[in-house]
């Protein structure tokens, strides 16, 4: 785009979103704690699923320094059901290390935010352009879809090595005087104006310029690779019982569902039949030997890069004692104790079947 192009977009759009901007919780604020809370929680995550998770969080941990001090479990539990729960480990880590390190003062230089824990590139620009004014282009999936279709780029969207391109665009449009507030009209425009599906083009406010929309090709844009088919796992798991109690056991710190709780089980072998499954997952995972009593339920969830078909079994423990050499943690709770542990979002799509086969017993 030529430089009067540049300013027209500019301000076109910054027009635009002040005078028709959503009212979010975490706007109209240079606080860089609320800002780098709400950009944690959006990652991969829409807006009207945030909301709710953001005013608890925040009113449960106030501040940088609250949340430093926070149990591990305690946050893990107030994130429950948001998913990407490394997110919360890493913004509790990175919470710490700026109070240690910073003087609880969320550092402003690119080099030092950039470093802590679970920010990255979009969060960093986000934050700095946010709530310090310094001018980081922020680029997520809103942002490249709008460029591409602006200024019909043919590089892919999901291919890692287009992002420098998208970049390089977004740096050369970027409204430095006022630069968060450019960051989050940008956003802002592809998540309710230049959608995936069904863009609002006639709503649009740099119509004029968008070449995709001139040249009738906004549905051509952006280009995508295509993806490999998702790939679909069988679980089995057990509900434990003995003497009134159930085992639960808690995944290790790091890796996917980090720190939750979980009941034991695993992966289906190849025909192998689930509560076979079942009883072999829990002796080879916390040694003990169970009998399954009945199919409780089957739960199908789908992740980020996979889909689990998991079957739920109710079982009686028969013998043995929990493997110190097993999961991170384990203890054996009365049923009403679920809501006290933070559970997986799959795990939460059986409790009430649960509740309701105990109450029948």
């Amino acid at each position: 785009m030529k430089p009067n192009e540049v300013q027209s977009f500019r301000k076109a759009l910054i027009a635009w979103y002040l005078a028709h901007k959503r009212d979010l919780p975490w706007r109209d604020t240079t606080d860089p704690y609320r800002i780098w809370v709400s950009e944690v929680m959006l990652q991969q995550t829409q807006v009207a699923t945030v909301v709710p998770y953001f005013h608890r969080f925040v009113d449960r941990f106030k501040d940088l320094a609250s949340l430093a001090g926070a149990d591990s479990q305690e946050v893990l539990k107030v994130w429950e059901g948001l998913g990407y729960y490394a997110r919360a480990r890493n913004l509790r880590r990175a919470a710490q290390i700026v109070l240690n390190e910073y003087g609880g003062v969320i550092p402003n230089r690119w080099a030092e935010f950039r470093r802590l824990p679970g920010v990255g590139d979009y969060i960093a620009a986000a934050v700095l352009s946010m709530a310090f004014g310094q001018p980081y282009p922020v680029v997520d999936g809103n942002v490249k879809r709008v460029l591409a279709r602006l200024l019909i780029v043919q590089d892919p969207v999901n291919k890692a090595s287009s992002t420098k391109k998208f970049k390089a665009i977004a740096d050369n449009l970027l409204e430095q005087d006022v630069p968060g507030t450019f960051n989050q009209a940008m956003m802002e425009l592809g998540a309710v104006v230049c959608k995936p599906q069904q863009p609002v083009c006639d709503g649009c406010p740099v119509q004029k310029m968008c070449r995709a929309y001139q040249s009738a090709q906004v549905q051509n844009y952006p280009v995508k690779l295509k993806k490999q088919p998702t790939p679909e796992y069988h679980i089995a798991v057990g509900v434990v019982f003995k003497n009134g109690h159930v085992l639960i056991t808690r995944r290790k710190p790091s890796g996917l569902l980090g720190g939750l709780w979980e009941f034991p089980g695993g992966k289906t072998q190849r025909g192998e039949r689930p509560a076979a499954a079942c009883t072999r997952e829990i002796k080879e995972e916390v040694n003990l030997a169970v009998k399954v009593d009945a199919h409780l339920s089957r739960v199908k969830h789908a992740y980020t890069h996979f889909k689990i078909v998991m079957d739920v079994f109710c079982c009686s423990y028969v013998s043995g004692r929990v493997a110190l050499n097993g999961p991170a943690d384990h203890r054996w709770i009365k049923l009403e104790q679920l809501d006290d542990f933070p559970f997986p979002k799959a795990n939460h799509k059986f409790f009430d079947k649960l509740k309701q086969y105990v109450s029948k017993k």
